[in-house]
């Protein structure tokens, strides 16, 4: 299963009226009153709970803030994506709703809240169509730009999401939320140098545990998909450092521990994350471990969870076709997988990760060759991913295209041969049949 975005697609915290309790650390723009999104992952250090709480309470004195039921519609999108509970998210449209209720002209801060409601659950056109909405009411919005940019990006739309990301730090420069952005923006295009400069610059300008906290995860994001296991694990260990319960950190640890072969202690670790935030890309690590390590019937716990995790984000809203079709192509059934990616297709036809879902679900069910084509778009930018490697490889060698299948399976090893319990050796034996 594809990992999240860095951008804030569903990850989203407010400030503006709760900035302190929130603690993003970056000021929204004088220009504009919308709140800053960003990108940390909450912890009880950084709870949006207390945010709602108190905004409720404000809310109860003076229903006719507008903009605080913004601030609180933010919050929801928050708590949701902390709590792995997209119900949140109905929510968090009312609160959206009513601001626009009480102010339905000149309120850009409300229509760029819904634009990021719309990118948490994954309607990336949607979302791009609010900023357009919020910028023609203020230009000079750094939020909206940011909110603009993770659209742009998950549709496919690199260049002009580059340039929202200019446009974002021209109107407010650094913050975590700029910085992490424009490091995706280099990591997409294979440029881990710069991408890894930026965030180590955004981590240390950063003063809040949960903005370093990020930074420094991501940063072990990048050493992991280029094999360097003791950096990766430096810097999740930095992570957890600066907010010791931070789930994504500890999920990174579960993954250098499996990749170096260390399984029961990986599998005792992913159980602890799953047991506290089920999200998909955390359950389907911990049940491809445990299929990897002969736990069948385990795994498959695990994946009965996760579709019921899928149906739960379906049933409230969120898109969830590109994630159903590459874990349908891995654990069920082709003709599923090759359904919800087509769907996603349609939705984001220009996306790499949608292009490699599609191309691995066609690949799954049979029709390699009207796969290849798609596999090759998904790694045109460069992105330094083992598993779009390990699918173009797969998929080449099955569509009879040797050449290009070792080229594939040849990175997958020089990348990182461990980048999954499950997939790594597979990959490993098909580069063996072509070398």
């Amino acid at each position: 299963m594809r990992r999240w975005s860095r951008t804030a697609l569903g990850a989203t915290t407010a400030v503006g009226l709760a900035a302190v309790l929130l603690g993003v650390g970056v000021a929204a723009s004088s220009q504009s009153a919308a709140p800053v999104i960003t990108d940390v992952q909450t912890s009880p250090v950084n709870s949006p709970t207390a945010a709602i709480e108190k905004l409720q309470k404000d809310l109860a004195r003076v229903p006719g803030n507008y903009r605080a039921w913004t601030d609180l519609g933010y919050a929801y999108v928050q708590r949701a994506r902390a709590t792995a509970d997209p119900s949140l998210y109905l929510r968090a449209e009312g609160a959206f709703d009513k601001a626009l209720a009480l102010r339905p002209k000149d309120n850009d801060s409300a229509l760029a809240g819904q634009a990021s409601l719309a990118a948490a659950r994954h309607d990336f056109a949607a979302a791009l169509a609010l900023t357009d909405q919020a910028l023609a009411i203020n230009g000079f919005s750094a939020t909206t730009y940011a909110v603009r940019a993770d659209a742009l990006t998950e549709l496919g739309r690199y260049d002009q999401a580059r340039d929202a990301v200019q446009k974002m730090f021209d109107l407010r420069p650094g913050g975590i939320d700029g910085y992490s952005r424009a490091s995706y923006a280099f990591e997409l295009r294979g440029d881990d140098d710069r991408a890894t400069q930026l965030l180590q610059q955004g981590r240390d300008e950063a003063r809040l545990p949960a903005d370093k906290a990020f930074a420094s995860y991501y940063l072990g994001e990048i050493a992991f998909h280029g094999g360097d296991l003791d950096r990766a694990e430096a810097e999740y260990g930095e992570s957890l450092r600066e907010d010791p319960t931070y789930a994504f950190a500890l999920a990174g640890q579960a993954k250098v521990m499996a990749a170096r072969g260390e399984t029961t202690a990986a599998a005792g670790l992913y159980a602890g994350v799953v047991e506290r935030l089920p999200l998909p890309e955390f359950v389907v690590s911990y049940g491809e471990l445990l299929e990897a390590t002969g736990q069948t019937a385990e795994a498959q716990e695990q994946y009965d969870t996760l579709r019921l995790i899928q149906k739960l984000f379906a049933a409230n809203g969120q898109d969830v076709d590109t994630e159903l079709a590459l874990f349908e192509a891995d654990h069920g059934t082709p003709a599923a997988a090759v359904a919800s990616a087509e769907k996603a297709l349609a939705k984001r036809p220009d996306g790499i990760f949608t292009q490699d879902a599609y191309a691995w679900a066609l690949h799954a069910a049979g029709r390699s060759a009207e796969a290849l084509p798609y596999a090759q778009k998904a790694v045109r930018l460069g992105f330094r991913y083992p598993s779009f490697s390990y699918h173009l490889g797969a998929i080449a060698l099955a569509a009879g295209d040797r050449v290009t299948a070792k080229a594939a399976l040849t990175r997958v090893a020089t990348l990182n041969p461990g980048f999954s319990p499950l997939h790594g050796p597979r990959a490993a034996a098909l580069l063996a049949q072509v070398r």
